[in-house]
């Protein structure tokens, strides 16, 4: 039976390892790390997760700055406003809540932040540093960056010569999981909808990683014997055991199936979803230390 990652667990060690990093930024340097959250829009999905990350970050003892936004808000005036908080000294952290609504180009938003202070890693700065392999001063998107600390728990972090295997091919997940394997010496394939024969492929990798957003695609006998197994995908379906109208979340492997071959494995949920949260605290810690002329902790 494979070892459960516990990514709950982990990612309240790096939370309080921030919230330690912090307080010492406040002591010897006088800087409170600031996060900005700006959401336009009702969607609900995207207010529980705004939500929660300015919860987490008054729990870290940040500056927390959130800007509620009305669905009609123009382009231009919310451009304004990161430009606003570009300039705003306390603030060491953007995070504009996408999806956006349709009537604003969403790219063009996300790279008039601030590089330095795009702590979910899409400008094309941040990218490029990733890319190449700057990761002392590039921002890495929160979920990739957070299963990747779930595979260093469990592997370590020189990973030379273990193939893995990364399934999608997202500029949120799959491509930037692929650039931080490929920094830890991993032999990497990113397989996608046009991969060939997927399964056969799977069982070749001693690092799996599923982010794909389709539940469960990934079944037992596509993981190879003793594999590290990453679930990224949070799908919700029908549960009609726990009543009418009722419904589950799953990830992208089906857990009871891998579990048997895997020699560990994330659970959803529990396992990467904590992780994302933890890392985006993270970035805007490495971020207000930047700005200090300090090194971030090591996490």
């Amino acid at each position: 039976m494979a070892e459960k990652i516990d990514g709950k667990q982990i990612a309240e060690d790096v939370v309080a390892k921030v919230k330690a990093g912090a307080a010492d930024l406040l002591a010897e340097s006088g800087v409170t790390p600031g996060l900005a959250v700006v959401i336009v829009g009702e969607d609900p999905a995207s207010q529980v997760y705004v939500a929660s990350k300015s919860k987490k970050a008054k729990e870290c003892g940040f500056f927390s700055d959130q800007h509620t936004l009305p669905e009609d808000t123009s382009e231009a005036d919310l451009l304004a406003l990161i430009a606003k908080l570009n300039a705003n000294k306390r603030i060491h952290g953007i995070l504009v809540q996408l999806p956006l609504p349709a009537h604003i180009d969403s790219g063009k938003v996300i790279q008039t932040i601030a590089p330095e202070k795009d702590v979910d890693g899409f400008h094309f700065i941040n990218v490029g540093k990733l890319g190449t392999g700057e990761l002392d001063t590039a921002f890495v998107p929160c979920t990739p960056a957070g299963s990747m600390l779930l595979i260093e728990r469990v592997r370590g972090k020189d990973l030379s010569g273990l193939s893995a295997v990364v399934i999608g091919r997202s500029n949120i997940v799959g491509k930037p999981m692929a650039n931080l394997l490929l920094a830890a010496n991993c032999t990497v394939t990113i397989a996608h909808s046009r991969t060939r024969d997927i399964a056969a492929l799977a069982r070749t990798a001693d690092i799996l990683v599923a982010a794909v957003g389709r539940p469960e695609i990934v079944k037992g006998d596509w993981v190879k014997h003793g594999a590290t197994v990453v679930d990224v995908g949070i799908n919700r379906v029908p549960a009609p055991e726990k009543g009418e109208g009722k419904s589950r979340l799953v990830g992208d492997v089906a857990y009871e199936e891998a579990e048997q071959n895997a020699g560990a494995i994330t659970p959803v949920p529990g396992g990467v979803g904590p992780m994302t949260i933890a890392m985006l605290m993270a970035n805007t810690l490495a971020s207000a230390c930047r700005s200090a002329g300090r090194e971030p902790p090591k996490l």
